[in-house]
């Protein structure tokens, strides 16, 4: 039931996002995501973004805010990683659908704020 719940959820954020079917572009701030929209990967699997520098990352897994000591920054790359693990918010991925959420603001230069969401499938 709850696989099932969260497949029609997915569907639903995927004809919301892109109505028309198209994949939804990765904004510019965004140099790179693992694991990718749509993936399947194992559940030894860290989140890392790649963001241009200058840029400060919130981070939210399924709803979830991520509080910002759990997450590995190098703010001189714009580089963020994160993976489960015991004493974090989550100890350790369950298999099954996943939505990661990023949300961001510029830090140099002029403002600029923006968010990302994409979803991912653990083995």
């Amino acid at each position: 039931m709850v696989l099932g719940l969260a497949l029609v959820a997915v569907v639903a954020l995927t004809i919301l996002l892109a109505p028309d079917g198209r994949e939804v572009p990765i904004p510019s701030a965004i140099e790179s995501i693992s694991p990718a929209d749509q993936a399947t990967v194992l559940s030894q699997t860290a989140l890392e973004i790649n963001m241009q520098p200058g840029y400060d990352v919130d981070l939210f897994i399924d709803g979830m805010p991520i509080p910002p000591g759990e997450i590995d920054r190098v703010e001189a790359t714009g580089m963020y990683s994160w993976r489960p693990a015991p004493g974090k918010t989550f100890e350790a991925w369950a298999p099954g659908l996943h939505t990661a959420q990023i949300t961001w603001v510029k830090v140099a230069g002029p403002p600029e704020v923006g968010e990302y969401r994409w979803v991912f499938r653990i083995q």
